[in-house]
């Protein structure tokens, strides 16, 4: 292995999101925690039967856009992140999924993922933001 060559992560690499492209014509990539941050932020924002070689890829987020926000709702926004990531992403394990206060003013539901990585037994989180329906 060349000098010039990264040593592969052991967590993941894929190409960073959105795809980048360098002046060499080389695919942007990220690594490690980056690589999972991305791949979660994916997996919520994907339609469940989007992608069409893996139909059970995704979230079922977008069936909730246009429900009031409910406590129900939150049970059922919960519920479909903790089944998407347990079936889509066995790099991390859920430790709390939170509906932050919202929507706000732009229609935006913020959702706090706090998450463990299996491999290196490190806690991270993302804020998701659910974009929702707002009557204006």
């Amino acid at each position: 292995m060349s000098a010039a060559r990264k040593t592969p992560s052991f967590l993941g690499t894929g190409w960073a999101f959105p795809p980048q492209f360098g002046r060499d014509g080389r695919t942007a990539m990220v690594s490690s925690e980056r690589d999972i941050r991305e791949s979660l932020g994916i997996l919520l924002a994907t339609r469940p039967g989007e992608r069409i070689m893996h139909p059970l890829y995704g979230c079922n987020l977008h069936a909730l856009v246009f429900e009031h926000v409910s406590e129900s709702v939150v049970t059922e926004i919960r519920q479909a992140i903790l089944q998407a990531i347990a079936r889509c992403e066995p790099r991390v394990e859920v430790e709390r999924v939170a509906v932050l206060p919202g929507p706000d003013a732009h229609g935006v539901l913020p959702i706090e993922v706090v998450y463990r990585i299996r491999a290196t037994n490190t806690r991270a989180n993302l804020v998701y933001p659910f974009h929702v329906e707002t009557a204006s």
